[in-house]
Order: structure tokens, then sequence, then C-alpha cells
């Protein structure tokens, strides 16, 4: 088979919608979703509305992962609807929508080069100086410091910082945060959850 024909199951519709201003407000309705065939949400409603904070607490394998998948359309519901201020996600621009959310997962994923370079991945048009106002403080030799391969340079702490630091410059009113400080030290954990205090203000977390 010729592998450039085949189509993404997720794609933007025909008249895909724009919106000039994001609220953040995110509805799910009476949602199903199924990872390879098997059904992982039965029936989810939720409303979280712009600017609030919500903590999903459930064992491993309960659907905390798919909910976010939902959120950004790396997933489509079964059967239901997931909306972003009143728009079904289906009907949004696709990088438009990705655009508006910013995900911190637990391995923060970081490219050969500076932190400066990393930290820009978040909106490549940032001045310098912008940059600079969303790093984390304290880098080794500043910004010019040299990321090895994967971050593997760095501790898992300052990887996330960066991935922080990169969220905040792209500015989008939605964050999702999917066990971001899980296998840090204590000292580690506290820094970056600063510093995630810093990104969540006044956006739906």
């Amino acid at each position: 088979a010729d592998l450039m024909a085949v189509k993404p199951d997720i794609v933007s519709p025909d008249d895909a919608i724009v919106l000039d201003r994001v609220h953040g407000m995110v509805h799910f309705d009476h949602v199903h979703a199924a990872y390879e065939s098997r059904p992982v949400l039965h029936g989810v409603n939720l409303t979280v509305v712009p600017g609030e904070h919500l903590a999903l607490v459930g064992p491993s394998g309960s659907g905390k992962s798919t909910l976010v998948s939902l959120v950004v359309r790396a997933l489509d519901p079964t059967s239901g609807t997931v909306s972003l201020d009143g728009h079904r996600l289906d009907r949004l621009d696709l990088r438009f929508l990705r655009s508006q959310v910013s995900v911190l997962h637990q391995e923060a994923v970081l490219l050969t080069g500076t932190i400066r370079e990393n930290i820009r991945l978040g909106r490549p048009d940032a001045s310098d100086e912008e940059v600079e106002a969303a790093a984390p403080p304290r880098c080794p030799d500043g910004y010019d410091t040299a990321v090895g391969e994967r971050g593997g340079t760095l501790s898992g702490g300052q990887r996330q910082r960066i991935a922080i630091a990169r969220a905040l410059l792209r500015d989008s009113p939605i964050i999702i945060l999917d066990e971001a400080t899980t296998g840090l030290d204590p000292a580690s954990t506290s820094a970056v959850l600063e510093a995630i205090d810093e990104l969540v203000v006044g956006r739906t977390t």
C-alpha cells in the first residue's frame, strides 16, 4: 500500500471554525470513548468553566489520559460530544484547537539544542526577551546551555520547568497537566509546582 495515501482519522472539517477569542470552557456531553475498540469512558458529563482548576484522580487505566486525548482531538468520542466555548471540537480547525491547549506530560520532550531553542518551540516567532521572560530562573549557563539528546543532560525537574516555560510562552487559555510531577524528587517537585502555580493563573486547568 502507498503509505502516503493513508489518511489520518482525525482531520479539520471542510468549513472549519476559528474563534476570535477563546475563554476556555470545556464541556463533555455523554461522552463514550474507546481505545482500539475497547470501551474506556462510559457516558461522561463534565463542565470545566473558564479559569477553573479541576483535578481528576483515579487508578491507572481509569480513563484520565483518555480525557486529555479528547480535548486535543488525538482521539474522538465514539458517541457524545466534547466542546470548547460551546463549539463542538470536530467543527473547529484542528491546528487552531491544538494551539489553544498546552499539555504537560510526565516526560517533557526536549530536542538537542539550547535551553533558549527548546523554550522557543512554544512560539517560534517569540523574541529573545519574551523567551527569557518565560524561562525558569537559575539556568546553569543561561539560555545557551546545551541540551543533550532528549534532554539527557538535564534533571527531570529542569526538563519540566523548560516545558512549563514553553507553555507560558504559548500563552494558551487551557492547560492540561498529565502527571507532570510523577517521578521527581521532593525538591524538584516543589520547584515544578511553584512554576505550575505561575502558569495556571487565570487559565482553565
